[in-house]
């Protein structure tokens, strides 16, 4: 059991939790929790599923006790992002153990597929109630649903923001946290109070920068009278009371002001960008001329999923495969997590930023590595990946990941980590799915069987009997239909496990290096269960 203790430092909202050892604390912000309940409370207030569970009393830890089934999480997840997860395949009133781990699977990898940073984050964590575990998963999905729209794709007129010598394709690299940076200091500059801001935490603590922000927004209710109190936290209240009169006080109190708190002042801040932007309008042409380029530099589903492959592997975020892997550092530390103890970390150089000649080291031997794994990387050299070539980069990039979810499924079929080749992964599935008597197989990786699901839905049968409602499955001969069989095939497959990136559309448009994905996880999922491949 978890024990709590409260710090009584300055963070008085800060509590400490007792990890699995005695010499071990986490921590967690009652703020926070806080916060974090009433966003929940609002979002899915009247779900028809959750019912009653919902409000969750803000100032207990029952928040804990709601999130331990994975419900909660699930709903949150299709509230930010619709049809993330096929609500058909949770176990909506859990009767055991198994049943909660695999809705808590399914909220985890789905959470993963969508880019949320979840580290050292399991199924167990969240039936236990680790608090600052649950909260931080908590974090990322809420901080991913207020964060989507601050994009140029949904608000063009952000290209307001840029400064000078730069252009929109500059903008579109740009994280949404750097954006809202540069939009505080937009109104700020605007209007002449001499402040700007480094971020949104510390530099927000007086709160005189909200009071310039707030009052460009809306100069006719929120007006600068609070600068005068002398008090911090005093004034933070009625910097607060001022965004109420605009139905903006969310996510933020006095003390997370006074305390420089960069969670909730990010999300105070995600909120009121979304509320207002207060950017003027662009003209129709220009509004046509972003939209070209957001369209020439839109990532395709597959450089979607390198990127998140990225990410869920070394734990660094990555915006654009072309810019973040120039310096090949990224790249190093994939190889590192593929196969741990191929890098020799004192050939690489670390230090940020890396200027060009060393990056230039770093890439050539990140070739090298790939080289040594028996890639095929014909005319690719290091340049190619610092200079930002895109097909080169995405070739290496997708290699890397073949690698990766082939690896260990050949480590555990044949204790090596040679190569498999598509036919070999093919004829494995083939297996698994004609030994659990069922006829449906495929040819390739191109079958345009495959686009029905069928033959997905009929491999996760077979590694995990009985998880398949059959009555649910369509027969795919409609495009709604594969669809809907391709969203019921990837929510099973996380459920029972799977890392899976791919979306419903991937399976549907038949593409075949995601699919190639799909089923070596559901193969390596097979084998760890200590199951053999008949030949």
């Amino acid at each position: 059991m978890e024990q709590v203790q409260r710090n009584t430092g300055t963070r008085k909202s800060l509590i400490m939790v007792s990890g699995a050892s005695e010499s071990s604390q986490h921590s967690f912000d009652e703020e926070e929790k806080a916060q974090f309940v009433m966003h929940i409370n609002e979002a899915l207030q009247g779900d028809e599923l959750l019912g009653t569970r919902i409000p969750i009393d803000p100032s207990g830890d029952s928040l804990f006790h709601e999130a331990s089934d994975g419900l909660l999480l699930s709903k949150l997840l299709n509230n930010i992002a619709p049809d993330t997860i096929d609500e058909r395949v949770l176990n909506t009133k859990p009767a055991n153990k198994f049943e909660i781990i695999e809705n808590n699977n399914l909220a985890i990898n789905s959470a993963t597929a969508l880019g949320c940073s979840v580290v050292n984050i399991g199924p167990d964590d969240l039936m236990e109630g680790k608090k600052h575990l649950v909260l931080g998963l908590l974090w990322q999905i809420i901080k991913r649903g207020l964060l989507a729209k601050v994009s140029l794709n949904i608000h063009p007129e952000i290209a307001r923001l840029l400064r000078e010598g730069e252009t929109v394709a500059d903008m579109v690299k740009l994280p949404a946290e750097a954006i809202l940076v540069r939009w505080v200091n937009y109104h700020l500059q605007r209007s002449g109070c001499g402040r700007s801001v480094g971020n949104l935490s510390s530099d927000m603590k007086d709160s005189v920068c909200y009071f310039h922000v707030l009052h460009q927004l809306n100069a006719e209710k929120c007006t600068l009278a609070g600068l005068a109190e002398s008090d911090d936290v005093l004034r933070a209240e009625e910097m607060l009371q001022q965004a109420d009169l605009i139905d903006c006080r969310k996510y933020l109190t006095s003390k997370a002001v006074v305390e420089g708190n960069p969670r909730l002042n990010l999300a105070f801040v995600a909120n009121l960008f979304n509320s207002f932007p207060g950017l003027t309008p662009l003209s129709r042409d220009d509004e046509l001329k972003i939209d070209e380029l957001l369209t020439s530099v839109k990532q395709d589903r597959e450089s979607r999923v390198f990127r998140l492959w990225l990410e869920s592997l070394t734990g660094i975020t990555v915006a654009d495969l072309r810019e973040d892997l120039r310096d090949g550092l990224i790249l190093l530390k994939a190889f590192s997590g593929i196969s741990p103890g191929i890098v020799d970390w004192k050939r690489v150089n670390k230090e940020k930023p890396v200027r060009l000649f060393k990056a230039l080291e770093n890439t050539n031997y990140a070739i090298e590595l790939a080289k040594q794994k028996g890639m095929s990387l014909v005319g690719t050299q290091g340049s190619d990946i610092t200079d930002g070539t895109k097909t080169l980069t995405l070739g290496l990039v997708w290699q890397m990941m073949r690698l990766h979810v082939t690896a260990t499924l050949s480590k555990l079929s044949r204790g090596s980590e040679q190569i498999i080749k598509d036919g070999e992964l093919i004829a494995m599935a083939n297996r698994v799915v004609s030994s659990a008597g069922k006829t449906t197989q495929i040819n390739s990786f191109r079958d345009c069987e495959l686009k029905k699901s069928l033959f997905c839905i009929d491999l996760i049968d077979s590694i995990s009997p009985g998880v398949v409602n059959y009555s649910l499955v369509f027969s795919g001969e409609t495009e709604e239909e594969q669809w809907k069989n391709g969203l019921y095939a990837v929510s099973l497959a996380r459920k029972i496990g799977g890392m899976i990136f791919l979306l419903p559309e991937d399976i549907v448009n038949t593409r075949p290096k995601m699919i190639l994905t799909f089923v070596a996880s559901l193969i390596e999922l097979y084998l760890r269960k200590g199951n053999k491949i008949a030949e």
